[in-house]
């Protein structure tokens, strides 16, 4: 007896979720960029539109197709994460390196004003890049770096939207440390913003639920086949995979980990352990006090993997590796 499968859903009810995010991050263009620079309000539209074709490329090709836009902690990562906290933080971070600039007077040498702007952002990219790699294998080591990390580990289903779950505290220090350079070496006022947007769209394609094959690439640039694996709650990808644009950090210092993507797929993510306040309205506050709070897993601290490094020293690196990162 064979049973007849169910019709699949008419289109508008497939997409229905897309569209109606897509008509918030439009109107909320409006509202922000009112009063922009030419290069701050295009930045916003290069922003939106790559949020939407995420979203539109995750219903036609997913790479777990089970998971649907509106995910568990959707709201709270849109709302709360994205919106209230990038503007708050986007403002703070802005007044402590203008305070730094004007207490150091270095933007006034003009270091880098003279490179073309292409050089400029590439210069940031790359260091900038560096710096995280390091630190976020050091945040998979440290007690007190993971309990401000554990946030961004948390999201139960990794979409496009999901990069931007990140405690406030880790955003103040990596941010204020990736925009400050190019103000006090005096970049172009172009830079930051294109770099800013660079970032944000990375993140979304890093995080997206997408089937995607980038081959040979993948030991170059970072993509979503291998920073799936970074969020799956699967013991032999935990603390792998650190990597943000440039993939080839992890394959240079011996941290990557990627499986025949026709043999294995990443299936289940999150921490991989109950307790995490996640759902209620109040789920953004609750997450940054969860930060202060006992930890949910003492056994299981730092990281994922249930290495606890009791003195929180920063990973070493051989000492070739070391000079060359210093020399950049």
């Amino acid at each position: 007896m064979t049973t007849s499968r169910p019709a699949p859903a008419p289109l508008w009810k497939r997409v229905e979720g897309v569209v109606f995010v897509t008509i918030g991050l439009v109107g909320l263009g409006f509202i922000l960029t009112g009063g922009g620079t030419l290069a701050e309000r295009g930045s916003f539209v290069f922003i939106a539109l790559a949020a939407v074709l995420f979203m539109w490329a995750e219903r036609a090709k997913p790479y777990n197709p089970e998971q649907g836009l509106f995910r568990t902690g959707f709201w709270t990562d849109f709302v709360g994460y994205c919106l209230v906290q990038s503007f708050v933080l986007g403002v703070v971070i802005g007044r402590i390196v203008g305070w730094l600039d004007v207490n150091t007077g270095w933007s006034q040498y003009k270091l880098v004003s003279d490179w073309p702007i292409a050089a400029q952002v590439a210069f940031f990219i790359l260091t900038h890049d560096l710096y995280i790699y390091w630190f976020h294998r050091w945040q998979h080591r440290s007690p007190t770096l993971w309990r401000l990390h554990e946030a961004h580990h948390s999201v139960p289903q990794v979409d496009w939207l999901s990069g931007v779950r990140s405690h406030s505290l880790e955003i103040l220090v990596n941010q204020t440390i990736e925009y400050a350079p190019m103000i006090l070496l005096g970049a172009s006022p172009e830079v930051p913003v294109i770099k800013g947007a660079i970032s944000a769209v990375w993140g979304m394609w890093i995080h997206s639920n997408l089937d995607v094959r980038m081959g040979k690439l993948q030991y170059v640039i970072n993509g979503p086949e291998m920073h799936r694996w970074h969020h799956a709650d699967d013991p032999e990808a935990y603390d792998t995979n650190f990597s943000t644009k440039f993939a080839f950090w992890d394959w240079m210092f011996g941290t990557a980990y990627f499986p025949d993507p026709a043999a294995k797929k990443a299936q289940a993510y999150g921490l991989g352990y109950p307790g995490w306040p996640e759902g209620s309205p109040m789920a953004y506050v609750e997450q940054h006090i969860q930060a202060f709070k006992a930890p949910l897993r003492p056994d299981l601290q730092p990281g994922r993997g249930g290495h606890v490094d009791s003195e929180a020293a920063a990973p070493e690196a051989p000492a070739a590796d070391l000079q060359g990162s210093s020399a950049r």
